[in-house]
């Protein structure tokens, strides 16, 4: 005779009824409905069962999460609807919630959260639909970031500074012979170290029969702060600490280590093609240009300024194929000069006129735009004797734009200040994209890079409007 069907349990009126067994179920429940079926008689109420091995007792059932989302077919009441608090939307996500599918103009909120990607931005649902306001947005942040770019490689440019000395240093002198030598000076390579720091500063040494140098100019260059082409000074070698020593008495420690002056560069520079030999004379004169500035702005101003006693140093941290850093080191004939008001007369402008045409002079002649441009500049620093800084100024104009073109022939003057601001914003963005993809390839920045930077980090349209006038007017 045919075994009676295990109990089931009887069907709630809203549970759903389905075709095949759920995916999601309980499996206790279904594991003892694949057990073999034994004989066995209905229990009444009050008898014991005769089965030897009693099915289990089903095990309750699992309410999963994830079958909230199986189809059903009970119809909602009101009543038995559970009000649940919105969902948050996921942080760096674009998507919202259903209630915020449909937004029409009238229901726009005020600020548009991006999340953790977008948020730094600053732009709001409304400001997307002006391009006035995200070319703003995207030029305040070129500024910031190129700023940024600029402060690290200064950062990576003025690193390792030896700072002054103390009486616990102790020095030993590295060569016998002169790592280089300027107009005035001998410079001796010497190894500084206190406890576990050392540093190699070199000597600098008079020359026999050299000018007197002037007090005020020692002690001016002994009271700078690192300047990037200024020589500083850390402090003496007492007498007698280096027994050794081709000199007597104390002598001054600066704390770059030249390798060789302007005037040993020019002898080989001038062999090179003549468009290579004028931008690198271009990159000098600016450096040159800012030390004046400093000296300037301090109330100071070089005798006579000779290139001889312009050091050229290795920059830390670049690329060794660019540019060298330059070094003013003439302290020793430096006098008082005033600064006067704004437009007067810069000390500095006839030595520099001279100076350029002279370097010009060494190589052959060239038709390149920045090669007219330093003849226009040599030219007009003998006319309108500018100061170092606008004469800066001038030069970095010269060297990346903007150049005449951007005039054009008979273009009135107010259009052209106009365009200023609108080039230099593209001439930051592009700027910072060439940086990145340098940066990407592994290439390190050069000292070229970073004049750049500095360059396009502070000018403004005034400040180009005053270089182009000097150049072009």
């Amino acid at each position: 005779m045919s075994s009676p069907e295990p109990p089931t349990e009887p069907r709630a009126p809203d549970d759903p009824t389905w075709s095949t067994q759920p995916t999601y179920s309980n499996l206790g429940e279904i594991r003892a409905h694949l057990l073999p079926s034994k004989a066995c008689r209905l229990r009444t109420p009050g008898s014991l069962s005769t089965n030897p091995q009693p099915l289990p007792p089903p095990l309750p059932k699992k309410i999963l999460t994830r079958t909230q989302s199986l189809p059903t077919r009970r119809t909602l009441h009101p009543s038995s609807i559970q009000v649940q608090p919105p969902r948050r939307p996921f942080l760096g996500s674009h998507s919202v919630d259903k209630s915020q599918a449909a937004v029409g103009p009238a229901c726009l909120p005020a600020e548009l959260t991006f999340g953790l990607a977008d948020a730094p931005l600053g732009l709001s649902l409304r400001d997307l639909h002006s391009p006035e306001a995200v070319h703003t947005a995207l030029a305040a942040r070129q500024l910031q970031g190129l700023r940024t770019i600029y402060a690290r490689l200064r950062a990576r440019l003025m690193g390792g500074h030896p700072g002054p000395c103390h009486p616990g240093h102790s020095f030993r002198l590295l060569d016998s012979s002169p790592c280089a030598e300027s107009g005035d000076a001998l410079y001796y390579r010497v190894v500084r170290a206190h406890e576990d720091a050392w540093h190699i500063l070199v000597a600098k040494v008079p020359k026999p029969g050299a000018d007197v140098p002037h007090p005020w100019g020692l002690e001016l260059q002994a009271s700078l702060s690192p300047h990037f082409n200024l020589q500083g000074l850390c402090g003496l070698v007492p007498e007698g600490t280096l027994p050794g020593a081709p000199w007597r008495g104390a002598v001054a420690l600066a704390a770059e280590v030249p390798e060789r002056t302007v005037a040993q560069w020019l002898a080989e520079a001038c062999t090179q093609p003549p468009e290579e030999f004028v931008w690198a004379v271009a990159l000098l004169l600016l450096q040159l240009s800012a030390a004046l500035k400093f000296l300037e702005a301090w109330g100071a101003a070089l005798v006579e300024l000779r290139p001889e006693n312009l050091l050229l140093v290795a920059p830390r941290g670049c690329a060794t194929t660019g540019p060298p850093r330059l070094l003013l080191t003439d302290f020793g004939r430096v006098c008082l000069q005033p600064p006067g008001p704004p437009g007067s007369p810069g000390p500095h402008a006839p030595q520099l006129g001279s100076l350029l045409r002279a370097l010009l002079s060494l190589a052959a002649p060239s038709t390149t735009p920045l090669a007219a441009g330093l003849e226009l500049l040599a030219a007009q620093l003998t006319r309108l004797r500018p100061s170092a800084s606008r004469t800066r100024g001038a030069l970095q104009a010269l060297l990346w734009g903007p150049g005449p073109e951007l005039r054009g022939r008979g273009a009135p003057l107010g259009p052209w200040l106009r365009a200023l601001g609108p080039w230099l914003r593209v001439r930051r963005g592009l700027l910072v994209l060439r940086l990145a993809e340098r940066a990407a390839g592994g290439e390190a920045p050069s000292l070229e890079d970073w004049l750049c930077c500095e360059y396009l980090a502070e000018a403004t349209e005034s400040s180009m409007g005053q270089a182009l006038a000097l150049l072009w007017d």
